[in-house]
């Protein structure tokens, strides 16, 4: 999934990078000892009142504070520019687009007022009574007891270590098995996202089928060592072979019946580590909104599908367009390192104008998203994705493949990549390959209505039933007995 995962308060037009900072304390000559402490309340936004949670603190004679937006999962965002005075109370989220800006009074042992984001404007109430906090409805994730075994377990790539779960079917007999590779970013062995978990309902699916299911934590995530930005594609899929090598080795795991599952880059990935070993290693493949094109070539349609499925006008829509052109062409060039940050530097700083949820970002706000920005575009992660072409590696893919798209995907485009995957996969001479569209999933595989990041969370459904289904009798077809 080529965005970056990050918290948000409002939901926006665009979609845009953020980054947290250290706290920033504001001296004052007076201070209201009644601001110090925790408040509960909320934002009243156009889709129902968002929950926030304040910690203000007070120390010599300097204010500082935390905010935490638990439906967006943000927990311990710090607050820049806290002032207190008299019965004025004011502080803004540090380091996120639009420069989220809380502005009230003091009084009653409630602190009411004005909530800013951009050009939102919205009133907002906090008190010291604790907030019933409604936890989104996820029915599909799955609750214990389990009927199969789970065992935490570690292996390593070089002084890499990974960490993850092995999910059992019930029984001594040796079984079939999928390992589960990640989209971008750094993400944990359950995919967590938007609220949802779906590689644990999808290794809950699997496992029930009769299918040992390995899911893991990425480089720098959990209990797996590395670091995900610092590292490519490419080490991710020496990581997955280091999996496949634990699975083979395993006393339930049939050897000649391992394979991957990987969505986004993980389909990306999952051809690349296809490649680089014997036949016969690594039993299937499936790719879930699996990349068909370079990562450039993505990233250009992924901005106008998002920005389109947002409302962003088209004038805008080809304003970021033309300034992504000129960042990518910076990123993937071979220019000396201080001369492309300085130069990207210039490019992003036109993108956050350009963008409505951006263009008031000043100061030390400012600075954070830019050098944000700038840092995690540099990464070799970054540099490595914009320029690989998947289309090698999938015309080598000799083991029976299913490859699934969403017809409302916004982050990887069906249309234009599935038809360049499957020319790609025609030309393999792979006899067993089925690649499907659903017309109305998501990048998730979730039922969506406009396919935009910012619908993640408001769906229910972490992964469509006819998906998990699909998935599994396809594989439970050729590999369980």
């Amino acid at each position: 999934m080529a965005t970056v995962r990050i918290p948000r308060i409002v939901e926006t037009a665009l979609p845009v990078a953020v980054a947290s900072a250290l706290a920033v304390v504001t001296p004052l000559t007076a201070q209201t000892a009644e601001a110090s402490g925790h408040w509960e309340g909320s934002i009243e936004a156009p889709t129902g009142p968002l929950v926030v949670m304040v910690d203000l603190a007070e120390t010599d004679g300097a204010w500082s504070g935390t905010i935490d937006i638990p439906a967006q999962g943000a927990v311990d965002l710090p607050l820049s520019g806290v002032a207190v005075e008299s019965e004025s109370v004011r502080f803004t989220i540090n380091g996120v687009p639009g420069e989220p800006t809380f502005e009230g009074t003091l009084a009653g042992g409630e602190i009411t007022g004005e909530f800013r984001q951009g050009p939102a404007r919205l009133p907002f109430k906090l008190g010291r009574d604790a907030v019933e906090v409604e936890a989104p409805s996820r029915p599909q994730e799955p609750k214990p007891p389990f009927p199969y075994d789970a065992e935490e377990v570690e292996y390593r790539n070089g002084d890499v270590k990974i960490a993850g779960t092995l999910t059992l079917p019930p029984g001594d007999g040796q079984v079939p098995a999928a390992l589960l590779i990640s989209g971008s970013g750094a993400l944990n062995r359950d995919l967590e996202l938007a609220g949802h978990k779906p590689f644990l309902v999808l290794a809950d699916h699997l496992t029930r089928l009769g299918i040992a299911v390995l899911r893991v934590d990425d480089r720098g995530v959990g209990g797996s060592t590395g670091s995900t930005w610092q590292s490519t594609s490419r080490a991710k899929a020496n990581d997955v072979l280091a999996g496949v090598r634990f699975l083979r080795g395993h006393d339930r795991i049939h050897p000649e019946r391992v394979g991957l599952i990987g969505i986004s880059e993980g389909g990306l990935v999952a051809p690349l580590a296809l490649n680089r070993v014997e036949p016969g290693t690594i039993a299937y493949a499936v790719l879930l909104a699996g990349p068909g094109v370079p990562g450039g070539d993505l990233l250009r349609q992924q901005l106008r599908r998002i920005a389109a499925a947002n409302g962003a006008p088209a004038q805008m829509i080809e304003e970021l367009a033309a300034l992504q052109d000129r960042a990518l062409e910076i990123i993937g060039s071979g220019m000396p390192p201080q001369e492309a940050e300085a130069a990207l530097r210039e490019v992003v700083v036109e993108q956050l104008a350009a963008s409505p949820e951006t263009a008031q970002l000043s100061g030390e706000a400012l600075e954070a998203a830019v050098s944000a920005a700038v840092e995690s575009n540099l990464s070799p992660w970054f540099r490595f994705f914009i320029r690989y072409d998947p289309r090698p590696a999938l015309g080598g893919l000799a083991v029976p493949t299913l490859a699934l798209f969403g017809g409302k995907d916004t982050q990887v485009d069906a249309d234009q990549n599935q038809s360049a995957m499957e020319a790609a996969l025609a030309a393999s001479g792979n006899q067993d390959v089925a690649i499907r569209r659903l017309a109305d999933m998501n990048h998730l595989f979730q039922t969506a209505v406009t396919g935009s990041p910012a619908e993640y969370a408001r769906i229910e459904e972490t992964m469509a039933p006819e998906v998990l289904d699909l998935i599994g009798s396809w594989i439970a077809e050729r590999f369980v007995d």
